[in-house]
């Protein structure tokens, strides 16, 4: 009898661990139902993304949601993590480089919210204005397809270059049909844009970029993009979690009235509110 006592009591541990386990693996829906606090992993770049989940970290807490941030510095981790189950959402990316990013990988990331424009700009240390541009100048231009057309298209706004009728964002540096100056066209990695500066005669850089090299697109962007820019930078989770109550939350703060008005005084200008919840079927 003491023997199958010991069996009892093992095989009733056992189920309990098994049943803490399976309450564990629930995530963030079953700890917003119990009204525990909920603890959200959020991956973003550093600038803007980081300091604007910084700043709603107690806005989250008094709904209840602790916000981890883990900082990424480049376009492809964030969204490999997220699929992974590592992330609970990110945050650093526009809508083209998603769908773009969806189908290259075969994956089906989603956005549930629009938060702020960061306006592309052509930035340099040698020369202030594109008309100084020589026969030959080098031009670098972030090796991403999607942000790279998006670099090229704005260089064709510029008038340095013309692309193939129709490309749009979607062009390549071989969709290049007219280059007048003759401009050599240099893909680089988008984080190491800033640092090329000094060996090349411009650059067109991503406003996270920029502005964690201490450069104000307002102020430094010797061409930039048009502050109604389609560009808006998203809040991207997995489908299955679109309509998770901590995850809506996080939504809801990033697209207030008071990350509005932080985004307009630290920024100045140089990264523009775009807010808007985005339904997910």
């Amino acid at each position: 009898m003491i023997n199958g006592k010991k069996h009892y009591l093992v095989a009733l541990l056992v189920i309990m661990i098994v049943a803490m386990g399976l309450v564990a693996g629930c995530g963030t829906n079953s700890q917003q139902q119990s009204g525990a606090a909920v603890t959200l992993k959020v991956g973003a770049t550093p600038v803007p993304h980081a300091e604007i989940l910084e700043f709603i970290k107690p806005l989250l807490a008094k709904e209840g949601v602790n916000l981890e941030i883990v900082q990424f510095t480049d376009y492809v981790q964030p969204n490999l993590a997220l699929d992974k189950g590592e992330l609970a959402a990110n945050f650093f990316q526009h809508m083209p480089y998603l769908e773009t990013f969806n189908k290259d990988r075969n994956l089906n990331l989603v956005a549930i919210a629009k938060v702020h424009i960061e306006p592309i700009g052509v930035y340099s240390q040698k020369i202030t204005n594109l008309d100084q541009l020589k026969t030959g100048d080098t031009i670098a231009i972030p090796n991403d397809p999607t942000n790279g057309g998006r670099a090229l298209a704005l260089l064709e706004k510029a008038s340095l270059i013309k692309l193939k009728d129709g490309v749009g964002v979607k062009g390549t540096v071989q969709d290049i049909v007219s280059n007048p100056k003759e401009l050599k066209i240099k893909t680089l990695d988008a984080a190491q844009l800033p640092r090329a500066l000094p060996d090349i005669t411009a650059a067109v850089i991503n406003t996270n970029y920029a502005l964690e090299a201490k450069l104000n697109p307002a102020k430094d962007a010797i061409f930039i993009e048009d502050k109604d820019s389609p560009y808006a930078n998203i809040l991207v989770v997995k489908p299955d979690q679109a309509n998770d109550p901590a995850l809506q939350k996080l939504a809801k703060v990033l697209t207030s009235p008071e990350v509005k008005k932080f985004i307009e005084d630290k920024y100045q200008g140089s990264i523009l509110p775009a807010q808007e919840i985005i339904a997910v079927k």
